[in-house]
C-alpha cells in the first residue's frame, strides 16, 4: 500500500516540541458531479473483516495470557510441594523429638502409644470435619440442581 508522501505522519522524536498538523485532502466539489457513495455490501465486508481480525487478536491475547498463568503456576506448584514436603519432615521430627522426650516419664512403648494415639484422634476429628464440609458442599449442589428447570 504505498501513499502519497503528503498523507505521511512520522512520529515526532522525543524532546520534539513541534506539534503535526494532518490536513484533510479536500477534493473540490465539481458542479454537477455526485458524491462518491459506499455500498451497505462495502460496509458490511469491511465489518466482518474487522471482526475477524478482532477475533484473532483477541485468540493470540487469550493464548499468550493462559502460557503466562501456566509458567506461573508451574512454580507455584513446585514451591507449593516443596513446603509441604518440608512441613511433613518437621512434623516427623516433633513426633520423634516427642516420642524420645516422653520416653523417661512413660517408657519408649508408653510414649510412642501416647504420640501415635494423639495423631490418630487428631486425624479422626479432622476427617469428621472433612467429611462434614463435603456432605455440605454436595447438599448445596444437590439442592442448586433441583432448583433449576
Amino acid at each position: 500500500m504505498n501513499l502519497p508522501e503528503e498523507d505521511v505522519i512520522a512520529p515526532p522524536d522525543r524532546g520534539d516540541d513541534v506539534v503535526l498538523v494532518v490536513e484533510e485532502d479536500e477534493a473540490p466539489a465539481r458542479e454537477g458531479a455526485e458524491p462518491e457513495l459506499r455500498s451497505l455490501r462495502d460496509d458490511v465486508e469491511a465489518l466482518i473483516e474487522d471482526g475477524k481480525t478482532y477475533l484473532q487478536t483477541e485468540l493470540v491475547y487469550q493464548k499468550t495470557r493462559a502460557a503466562f498463568v501456566a509458567d506461573g503456576a508451574k512454580g507455584a506448584v513446585v514451591f507449593g510441594a516443596v513446603a509441604v514436603l518440608l512441613a511433613f519432615l518437621a512434623l516427623i521430627g516433633l513426633v520423634v523429638g516427642l516420642i524420645i522426650a516422653l520416653t523417661p516419664l512413660l517408657t519408649a512403648w508408653g510414649a510412642s502409644a501416647l504420640v501415635v494415639g494423639l495423631l490418630i484422634v487428631a486425624a479422626l476429628i479432622a476427617a469428621k470435619v472433612a467429611a462434614g464440609r463435603w456432605n455440605r458442599l454436595m447438599h448445596a449442589i444437590e439442592s442448586d440442581t433441583r432448583e433449576r428447570p
